[in-house]
């Protein structure tokens, strides 16, 4: 049994991993819109998704979480399309649509009957240039959004872990706040400060769109002609930050006191920015320590010693160098200097000692696998094109990425460990219940 899913794995891989096997054409209009088509006749259904190059690192630091706002604020509505009207168009099609917003980036698609292509791009074109930004529409989302951050931060166990690992390693560049930002801040903005950073941000040039699934390329480069040829591109430079952290000058330690039952311990560790040699090696290296019930950190924690009752290891991958993190929440009565002793003693192993050859081919294996089920879908692929063209700069990798993770060597791992878990590069904070 074990040889043949070896066999079907092999041939999944060779497959997926093949030098065409994502086909797609790329173009850019006159505007400075990046267009990628990929054909795809298995089922009737396609893929409009266009990613804008803005999210929360793009704002300024007393108006967080405007990227974020703007993600339910395009949703309101447009001068063709009433308030509350944009779903229904979706739905009654047959369709399915959705949005998220990163620290890096805002993306929206919609899901749709492959004879509705024309509508979803009418639609994506209104959002790019005729969205309403009004007071009522603001009114209305500002209430969204405060009640999005009390169902999923405030009132949830350990529901703002990251704001508080964030701001502690993080001093000036932008990545400090999240991408909810601050509600007093959205609260203080004036309508005209929304609709500048419309102006700023929601622009031909500073967008990529991706149309994926049964389409003709050529009628579909048509309509992208016909809906966003006229849109306007920027008149200015689109701001990014430039802004580089000092050494974090470790290691920081703190406690945070919240609503929780069992304490957890958390360790973050500044990490390289995505697409770097060394964010891959950190990504093998996490998928060692973390990646399912036998990985270490797991294994170690959870059933051997039965310190935690949930443990882990991982790193964001965020454009500019950002951060991972190590945690374990504690099992009853546990303290937590001995589930912080545990973590970093199995980081340590891998400081001190190479990793085996047979572990090193049990990460590629999972790192493969995680490749096949990012794109078993017209909707991952559409996403992956355009997250590639946007942050990489290159659409390609979508099939050429894995070579980067095949060609960490076990060396890769151990120095990245011992460069990135250095000491000097920790937080260690501890997460009470309040009642102590």
């Amino acid at each position: 049994m074990e040889k043949f899913l070896s066999a079907l794995l092999l041939l999944v891989s060779s497959t997926v991993f093949g030098q065409t096997q994502i086909k797609f054409d790329r173009f850019t209009l006159d505007n400075g819109l990046k267009v990628i088509l990929h054909e795809d006749h298995t089922t009737p259904n396609v893929v409009i998704s266009v990613l804008y190059h803005v999210g929360s690192k793009n704002e300024k630091p007393e108006r967080t979480g405007f990227a974020h706002f703007f993600e339910h604020l395009m949703f309101e509505g447009s001068e063709n399309i009433a308030r509350g009207e944009y779903d229904k168009y979706v739905s009654r099609a047959g369709g399915a649509l959705n949005a998220y917003t990163s620290q890096d980036r805002t993306y929206y698609y919609e899901f749709l009957p492959s004879n509705y292509l024309e509508l979803g791009l009418w639609l994506e074109s209104e959002r790019m240039k005729h969205a309403v930004v009004d007071s009522k529409g603001i009114e209305t989302q500002r209430a969204v959004v405060k009640e999005e951050r009390k169902q999923r931060m405030d009132n949830q166990p350990y529901g703002t872990l990251m704001e508080q690992v964030f701001v502690r390693l993080f001093d000036k560049h932008p990545y400090r706040w999240m991408p909810i930002g601050s509600m007093e801040h959205l609260d203080a903005a004036s309508d005209e400060d929304y609709q500048q950073f419309y102006k700023d941000f929601y622009l031909p040039d500073n967008a990529v769109l991706t149309i994926a699934g049964d389409i003709n390329k050529s009628t579909a480069k048509a309509l992208v002609e016909k809906y966003f040829s006229t849109i306007p591109k920027s008149s200015k430079p689109i701001y990014r930050p430039t802004i580089t952290e000092a050494p974090l000058n470790g290691p920081k330690r703190d406690t945070v006191y919240d609503r929780v039952q069992l304490p957890a311990l958390i360790i973050g560790h500044r990490t390289p920015a995505q697409g770097s040699k060394d964010y891959y090696a950190m990504e093998m290296l996490n998928t060692l320590l973390s990646n399912g019930n036998s990985s270490r950190i797991y294994r170690s924690l959870v059933d051997e010693k039965q310190l935690a009752i949930q443990a882990g290891s991982f790193q964001f991958p965020l454009e500019d160098p950002g951060l991972g993190i190590s945690y374990g929440i504690a099992n009853m009565g546990v303290e937590l200097s001995d589930i912080e002793k545990a973590i970093l003693g199995e980081i340590e192993k891998v400081q001190n000692q190479p990793i085996s050859d047979q572990e090193l081919k049990k990460l590629q294996n999972q790192i493969e696998n995680q490749f096949v089920d990012k794109l078993s879908s017209v909707e991952g692929i559409a996403e992956n094109l355009a997250v590639y063209e946007t942050h990489y700069g290159d659409a390609s990798l979508i099939n050429t990425e894995i070579n980067r993770y095949l060609a960490v060597t076990k060396e890769d791992i151990q120095r990245v460990a011992n460069l990135y878990f250095d000491e000097k590069n920790r937080l260690v904070l501890f997460w009470l219940p309040k009642s102590n």
